[in-house]
C-alpha cells in the first residue's frame, strides 16, 4: 500500500512501524514539544503532498494532533484504537506497538476535518445514545471511535470530532445500532 501524503508521527520508532505497514514518508515531531521548524516542514508537506496525522492514542498524542491541526489547516487524521497500540506486556501505548494490519486499517479510514459540517449531530443525540453520561458511556465512546475510525475521545471532544469529520446522522445511527447489538451478547 503506497501512501501519497506524508504521515506525521511522534518519533523514529513510529516511523519504523509505519514503514513495516505501508510505503510512506513520515515527519517526526520528536514528542510533544513540536517546534516551529517541524511545523514549517509539515505546512510545506501539506501544500505539496498532503498530510495525515497518526499519533499515539493518549493525551500527548492528542496534544500533538491539536497543535498540528491548528497550525496546518486541512490535515487528514488517522486513529489507532488504544487496544491496537498497546504493547504486548501492556505497559506502553503507541503507534510503534501496533501491528502492520492495524496501521493499514487506520490509514484506510482516514478522515479530513471540515469547517462547516453538512449535518449536525447534537449533544442531545450523544446523551440519547448513552455517550455522555452513564456507567457505559466511556466504553461506548471507545467503541464508536473504533467503528467510525475517529479514535477515542471524551464527550466534548467526540462532539467536536463528529462535526469536524462530517460524520452523518446515518453513519452515527448505524454505529450506535451496532454497539447496542454487540452489547446484547
Amino acid at each position: 500500500m503506497k501512501i501519497k501524503e506524508m504521515i506525521v508521527v511522534e518519533g523514529r520508532d513510529d516511523t519504523i512501524a509505519i514503514q513495516r505497514a505501508v510505503n510512506a514518508d513520515t515527519i517526526e515531531t520528536n514528542g510533544s514539544a513540536v517546534n516551529e521548524e517541524t511545523l514549517k516542514r509539515i505546512a510545506l508537506a501539506q501544500q505539496r503532498r498532503g498530510v495525515i496525522i497518526l499519533t499515539d492514542p493518549d493525551y500527548p498524542g492528542e496534544r500533538i494532533r491539536r497543535i498540528v491541526s491548528e497550525r496546518v489547516p486541512g490535515c487528514k487524521h488517522a486513529f489507532l484504537p488504544k487496544k491496537a497500540a498497546l504493547s504486548k506486556n501492556g505497559d506502553d501505548l503507541g503507534v510503534e506497538n501496533a501491528a502492520p494490519e492495524a496501521i493499514r486499517h487506520a490509514l484506510e479510514k482516514v478522515h479530513e476535518a471540515m469547517e462547516d459540517p453538512l449535518e449536525v449531530i447534537s449533544r442531545q443525540d450523544l446523551f440519547d445514545a448513552g455517550l455522555m453520561a452513564g456507567a457505559d458511556a466511556k466504553k461506548r465512546r471507545e467503541q464508536l471511535g473504533i467503528l467510525l475510525g475517529i479514535g477515542y475521545a471524551n464527550g466534548k471532544t467526540l462532539y467536536k470530532r463528529l462535526k469536524a469529520f462530517q460524520i452523518t446522522k446515518r453513519e452515527f445511527a448505524e454505529a450506535i445500532a451496532q454497539i447496542v447489538e454487540e452489547g446484547r451478547d
